[in-house]
């Protein structure tokens, strides 16, 4: 997905909140303004929103000196999910099919500090989008796919919601490699977070090697490069993977839920709608 005007404002917020979640100083936060100007000043036409959310939330980082400025965000977001994990699992003990699982998954994206410095109520919302209508709907699709795969391929997102993919990995009938960045940024989870969700007792976690809120394969490393293009299916959770994944090819699958207007206008759909969408292949 291209960079629409719109997301200009977003990246300075999104600045301005992780200076904060850092306990910056005024003058360090009068600086990583003016930087954060410069370098969307300096931008061209045709890079994804995630090539640079990953520059300026390193101007942040560099201007703060902490490394990552969400981490306590993040602990507490796990912790939060972590208190109604038995709930999903009763419900996926009730139901037991694909669908719900996707549901719970789709609810934990939430959990997005990109977008907003708080988030509405888990349980709450796992309530709403287990009846909610897809605006979307490529769930049989990926099925078909599913059944046929000796492996998923997860692309993750955000930290508490690792804990919502669980309860949809540990329902799924093959083996899961679960990817997390290779170092923070925003409330993206690492290895760490993924570790502190539990997954390491369902999957396989790997990292991407990069410090882009998506999944920008040019800065990924040379190993999960490899890994991505010799995968059969993807599953890559939430709008950072929506945006540099939606034409990556149609084994790829985004599931998300639309919380920022611009993704809604690219996408199609309302914001606040629910998707799982089978991406096209490149022009």
């Amino acid at each position: 997905m291209r960079t629409y005007i719109d997301c200009y404002p977003c990246f300075l917020r999104q600045a301005i909140s992780a200076a904060r979640y850092a306990e910056s100083n005024d003058m360090q936060l009068h600086t990583i303004i003016k930087e954060v100007l410069a370098v969307l000043q300096a931008q061209s036409n045709g890079v994804s929103p995630p090539e640079i959310g990953a520059i300026v939330h390193r101007v942040v980082r560099e201007a703060v000196g902490v490394v990552d400025p969400y981490r306590n965000e993040k602990k507490k977001a796990t912790e939060k999910a972590l208190n109604i994990y038995p709930r999903l699992k009763g419900i996926m003990r009730e139901h037991h099919d694909l669908e719900t699982a996707i549901r719970i998954s789709i609810a934990g994206n939430i959990i997005d500090l990109g977008v907003s410095s708080a988030y509405d109520d888990l349980w709450t919302t796992v309530q709403r989008v287990l009846h909610q209508p897809f605006a979307i709907n490529d769930l049989g699709k990926f099925q078909k796919q599913l059944a046929c795969a000796a492996r998923l391929f997860f692309i993750g997102d955000n930290a508490g919601e690792t804990v919502f993919d669980r309860a949809l990995i540990e329902s799924l009938p093959v083996p899961v490699t679960y990817v997390v960045k290779g170092s923070p940024v925003l409330n993206d989870a690492t290895r760490e977070d993924a570790l502190d969700a539990g997954l390491d007792q369902c999957a396989t976690i790997i990292s991407n090697g990069s410090d882009a809120p998506g999944t920008v394969l040019s800065l990924c490393s040379g190993e999960f490069r490899e890994l991505f293009e010799s995968a059969g299916l993807i599953l890559a959770k939430g709008q950072g993977n929506y945006e540099t994944l939606s034409d990556a090819g149609t084994h790829v699958f985004c599931m998300l839920q639309v919380k920022c207007p611009v993704i809604s206008k690219d996408i199609g759909v309302p914001t606040g709608s629910i998707v799982i969408r089978q991406s096209t292949n490149k022009c």
